[in-house]
């Protein structure tokens, strides 16, 4: 609920599925308090090669629950944005 009491939908935070690699892997990134905000949401970009509005979302929603799946496909692709999100050294897994 926002602050003048207004419902405020869902978003959806997965950001890169690849249909053709549904196989199940993720990307998830951790929230930590040692990386300014601005920080995270260029990695991101760069990552995952998104827009900065896309990128604040999914860094507020990560600052917020803790976590956030930034990407969906295949391992390979999931690994790949998982390397340039963890080269300066945020927290992040693949999983499947």
């Amino acid at each position: 609920m926002s602050t003048d009491g207004t419902k405020i939908g869902p978003i959806n935070m997965t950001l890169t599925t690849d249909p053709t690699h549904s196989s199940g892997w993720k990307t998830i990134l951790f929230n930590c308090n040692c990386h300014t905000f601005e920080a995270v949401t260029l990695q991101i970009i760069r990552a995952i090669q998104c827009t900065k509005e896309r990128a604040d979302n999914l860094a507020f929603f990560a600052d917020r629950t803790g976590s956030v799946i930034v990407c969906e496909g295949s391992n390979e692709k999931c690994e790949k944005v998982a390397k340039v999100l963890g080269s300066i050294g945020l927290v992040v897994t693949v999983t499947q």
